[in-house]
């Protein structure tokens, strides 16, 4: 999987292409490739930025053919963030705009990413124009699929809670997501711990052994021992212990 740095300098690189919206939508909402090209306008809510997933396409013989998702915990519905959005409203003018160019043959297929006649693409091509863009963009090659995936692992390690995680990618069960995803756990939890207690020390709480962040450790100065009169030592040695007083004298008894 790439670096949350590799998957900003992929989208970036690819921020003119016309199926940018796609892409970004895979890289950070984690959407299957079938998924995606399945998804349609009437599945998308762009003013409650959200989307459904409800259904995907798959290539059988050639021929593209509407499934249900891969299982009944992948139907969803996701949040969309304002960068997601604007990526969908920028996606949909220019789809507007192909089809006032290509005339009276376009056909409205209806689905968010078409071919240039308005026709649903296949997932296949979405993979093999996902390769000549990395190349393009010479970072390390990954699958479209390690696209999807990369949303989770930068979803936890940016701390969102392991539950949500799960429900993003449609997994069917948290410990599936636990698993896939072990590597980026620790570093996630660590960080939520950081956070729970920088809370308490903001609060007013230092723990014993612990001070506030951004605050050197002072060290007293050591004081310097004074000489004892008489002493042959040195001045920095411990001075010596008071002679005993003799015993009192009392009289004698007659």
């Amino acid at each position: 999987m790439w670096t949350a740095r590799q998957t900003a300098q992929f989208l970036d690189s690819i921020r003119r292409h016309r199926l940018y919206a796609a892409y970004h939508l895979i890289a950070l909402r984690g959407l299957r490739r079938g998924e995606a090209a399945g998804l349609r306008w009437c599945d998308v809510d762009l003013d409650g930025k959200s989307a459904v997933i409800s259904q995907q396409l798959q290539q059988y013989d050639g021929r593209l053919a509407v499934c249900p998702p891969k299982t009944p915990h992948s139907v969803r519905v996701i949040a969309l963030d304002r960068t997601t959005v604007a990526a969908l409203a920028g996606h949909r003018d220019r789809q507007r705009a192909e089809a006032a160019a290509y005339g009276p043959g376009y056909r409205d297929s209806g689905y968010v990413f078409t071919c240039l006649n308005g026709d649903p693409m296949a997932p296949d091509r979405l993979t093999r124009t996902f390769k000549k863009l990395t190349a393009l963009a010479r970072l390390p090659p990954i699958r479209l699929h390690d696209l999807r995936h990369g949303a989770a692992s930068l979803a936890l390690s940016a701390g969102v809670e392991l539950k949500v995680v799960q429900e993003m990618p449609g997994h069917s069960s948290i410990v599936l997501t636990a698993d896939t995803y072990t590597s980026v756990l620790p570093d996630a939890a660590h960080a939520a711990a950081e956070k729970v207690a920088a809370l308490i020390i903001k609060a007013g709480c230092l723990v014993p052994g612990t001070r506030p962040r951004g605050h050197a450790r002072r060290t007293r100065p050591a004081r310097a021992r004074e000489a004892v009169p008489g002493a042959s030592g040195p001045a920095d040695q411990p001075p010596a212990p008071p002679a005993p007083h003799p015993p009192a004298m009392t009289s004698p008894r007659w």
